[in-house]
């Protein structure tokens, strides 16, 4: 797979939008920090040339921002995406979340994203990054320039990326990446084995961190409702601050039931949670049973398939044989 860099995105977006192609972008730009990037919307090709960036840090999945984004009006979006990110962006448009020709979808290469948790971590005093070589050179307050190897920081997600093929573009750069093997189960099955009091203690001790801020609601291609149950007053709960400790677990148990079938395993609400909750362990155990259930099933694949939850079928499984299973793969 070719890299591409940042200048070629520039000048591809440069193009599009002098030909008329599209009339904005949907990139990303630095935050406060070289790590701290950002999804943003470009109105040209010199707001990009500013402030546009395409690197190690360049996580956020831009799929989401298309739903609002497509209903402002003008021309069409250009928007970038990574192999992962197309899964989202097939699964919005298979629950009609937008028009598919108000977008141009540009497919890039992803060899991994880093993680700024890790990153901080293994560096202290970060106070620049740059990629050299599968490497990064990290500048520091207090040990001067530190060398990395890209994998030690990399996020979790792509260290178990499913797969570095795109499942949608109008145009790819970069060329098409291979399937890999993946060990994303990995964790869910040493859950799984764990008794039921360890396993109430282990999420127990996970979710009690949560300060209800919402970003993994917020940034979840899979919640893109009008109106979301947590914010009815009538819900029981829409607090910001847990009451006791059930609805402390409330919230996420709930969260992880309206996008079981739907969800594409991109990993945006771990990505982002502020207290490092491993959500995507919630998500990745529903997907485990739905693929133990029904056969494998992968959302977003195709546009305009059919979850096992929603497409009825003579031969699927009761619940009566789904508890003896101990939740299929395992509870």
């Amino acid at each position: 797979m070719q890299k591409v860099t940042r200048e070629a995105l520039i000048e591809k977006a440069a193009q599009l939008m002098a030909d008329g192609t599209v009339d904005r972008a949907l990139g990303w730009k630095k935050g406060e920090f070289a790590y701290d990037v950002t999804p943003a919307l470009f109105r040209d090709a010199a707001a990009m040339e500013k402030e546009f960036v395409f690197d190690d840090f360049c996580g956020a999945n831009l799929s989401k921002y298309l739903v609002r984004e497509t209903r402002r009006g003008g021309g069409r979006v250009l928007v970038f995406l990574k192999p992962c990110d197309t899964y989202s962006f097939n699964q919005l448009l298979t629950e009609h979340r937008f028009e598919r020709e108000r977008v141009y979808a540009v497919g890039v290469p992803c060899e991994g994203m880093a993680d700024p948790y890790k990153l901080k971590k293994a560096a202290e005093g970060v106070t620049g990054v740059r990629s050299e070589d599968g490497r990064l050179i990290v500048s520091t307050l207090y040990e001067g320039e530190v060398a990395l190897e890209a994998r030690e920081v990399m996020a979790e997600r792509c260290l178990n990326c499913k797969s570095k093929k795109h499942a949608a573009y109008d145009e790819l750069m970069g060329g098409e990446g291979e399937d890999r093997a993946s060990g994303r189960f990995d964790e869910v099955e040493r859950l799984e084995k764990l008794t039921p009091e360890e396993r109430f203690a282990f999420w127990q001790g996970e979710l009690s961190r949560c300060i209800r801020c919402n970003a993994c609601r917020d940034v979840c291609p899979a919640c893109t409702c009008e109106k979301c149950v947590f914010d009815n007053p009538d819900s029981g709960a829409e607090n910001k601050a847990a009451s006791d400790s059930f609805e402390e677990k409330l919230f996420h148990i709930i969260r992880a039931f309206h996008v079981a079938g739907r969800c594409t395993d991109c990993g945006e609400c771990s990505r982002v949670c502020p207290q490092r909750i491993p959500l995507h362990l919630l998500n990745r155990k529903f997907i485990r049973d739905v693929n133990g259930f029904y056969g494998e099933y992968q959302a977003g694949a195709e546009v305009g398939s059919r979850a096992p939850l929603v497409d009825y079928d003579q031969n699927d499984i009761e619940p009566g044989e789904a508890a003896a299973k101990g939740g299929g793969a395992g509870a």
